[in-house]
């Protein structure tokens, strides 16, 4: 018997499988009129299976087409397809059965359809059965006739002559998500922020804001302390780290008076994996990329850039002000985005003064005209690199694993460097395999 499904999972015939959430790609919402029945949170998961050439299987008695495997509730599955009918079934039957392909035993609610070429459920069966190790296919020996199938009237055959069957199997809580603890690191990471017991060097943060006393006498405010980990630093914020000096050096405690307290703990705290509430990250957006861009922790330095476009009004008014603060933090996002404003309010910016912006930053304002002439444009792999959006560069740089901080014209460089770079690697090796196969 087994060498016979090994035979049968060797046929030619080819069997598309894939994972289906939704028939229809589109998002439904229920909503419950009356009490709702203990069935209707049922969870089932449903796989698509694909059987190509439906007519030209081999259609004998007893001959059967396997389906490739699939997972769920924590068992591997597949379909057994027996076009001309298993040797229980009536003639011109077409069998079908859930096969259970892992070892031990096994309880399904499950449910098999048949789609027409328009994928409308044509015709469905629904049965629960207990596999064990006498019995590991469960399901139909009369599913339905063959002949209805074949028939173009009802057209279930699609074009290309594909059978299309969906199998939806009940899921089980307790063995679709066993309960398994997650990696304890960024507990950790987080549980020594500003851990007195585990620090080895501490920040002493203030500003050089003064505040009224009573006596009307000016005070300065008094530092705040921050423990943090040497380790940590070196890892996560090496511009921070470098405050110590080396590791021979006993510095244990530096001074800040540059970033407020406030701002620093957000810093600190971005660096030992935690994040910055979105409320205070919009409300404090221009003093945490300015504290991040000191201490170079860009992650958090281009997530208040983007905080900062999305709460800022951008007007006639400021734009000049933000363009020139944009380009002297080398926020390329925010440069993008007042460049593109002006772009698209061309007559009524012809007004502003530009005798104050740097003659080059005009070229990013024919850059910003070029990406709206281009809009809609078919983006290929040669898609120009010129005319990219700054995120869509960055997430570029990212995929590749290099630096995503810096100007438009920077990002642009590093990545034309890197894809000469790869198609020079690609060749080398091309021509490492030509010489190899030569010898």
């Amino acid at each position: 018997h087994d060498s016979l499904l090994r035979r049968a999972r060797e046929i030619s015939y080819i069997i598309a499988f894939t994972k289906m959430p939704n028939v229809h790609h589109r998002c439904v919402t229920t909503l419950d009129v009356g009490r709702r029945p203990s069935s209707a949170g049922e969870k089932w998961q449903s796989f698509k299976m694909l059987f190509h050439g439906f007519a030209d299987l081999p259609s004998a008695v007893d001959q059967c087409t396997l389906s490739p495997e699939f997972t769920c509730n924590g068992h591997r599955w597949c379909i057994d397809l027996y076009p001309g009918g298993d040797n229980q079934a009536s003639v011109g039957r077409l069998s079908l059965h859930l096969r259970h392909c892992s070892g031990g035993y096994a309880t399904a609610a499950f449910e098999v359809s048949v789609l027409d070429k328009f994928q409308s459920i044509k015709h469905t069966m629904q049965t629960t059965a207990c596999f064990d190790s006498d019995g590991k296919i469960r399901g139909w020996k009369d599913y339905c006739r063959r002949s209805y199938i074949l028939n173009q009237l009802n057209n279930i055959l699609d074009d290309n002559g594909t059978l299309a069957v969906i199998v939806s199997i009940k899921k089980d809580s307790a063995s679709a998500a066993p309960f398994f603890p997650s990696n304890p690191i960024s507990r950790m990471m987080a549980g020594m922020f500003l851990d007195e017991k585990t620090a080895d060097v501490c920040f002493e943060v203030s500003t050089a804001d003064v505040h009224d006393v009573d006596d009307g006498d000016e005070e300065a405010p008094s530092p705040v302390t921050f423990h943090a980990h040497r380790l940590i630093l070196k890892t996560c914020a090496p511009m921070l780290a470098s405050l110590f000096g080396s590791d021979d050096e006993e510095i244990v405690k530096v001074s800040i008076n540059d970033v407020k307290p406030a701002i620093f703990r957000h810093l600190l705290h971005y660096v030992y994996g935690g994040s910055v509430e979105e409320g205070e990250l919009n409300t404090h957006a221009k003093d945490i990329i300015n504290g991040a861009d000191k201490y170079s922790i860009v992650n958090l330095k281009l997530e208040a850039e983007a905080a900062y476009v999305k709460s800022t009004n951008i007007t006639m008014e400021n734009a000049i002000d933000i363009l020139l603060y944009a380009d002297s933090m080398n926020l390329a996002l925010l440069k993008e985005v007042v460049i593109d404003f002006l772009a698209e309010n061309s007559i009524a910016s012809q007004d502003l003064d530009f005798t104050i912006v740097p003659s080059y930053l005009m070229k990013d304002v024919f850059v910003a005209f070029g990406r709206k002439t281009n809009r809609g444009a078919k983006r290929g792999k040669d898609y120009d690199l010129s005319v990219m959006s700054v995120s869509e560069l960055r997430r570029k740089l990212a995929e590749k694993g290099l630096d995503v901080d810096g100007s438009r014209e920077a990002m642009i460089e590093a990545l034309t460097t890197n894809i000469a770079d790869e198609s020079a690697d690609a060749k080398r090796q091309r021509s490492d395999a030509d010489d190899s196969l030569e010898e």
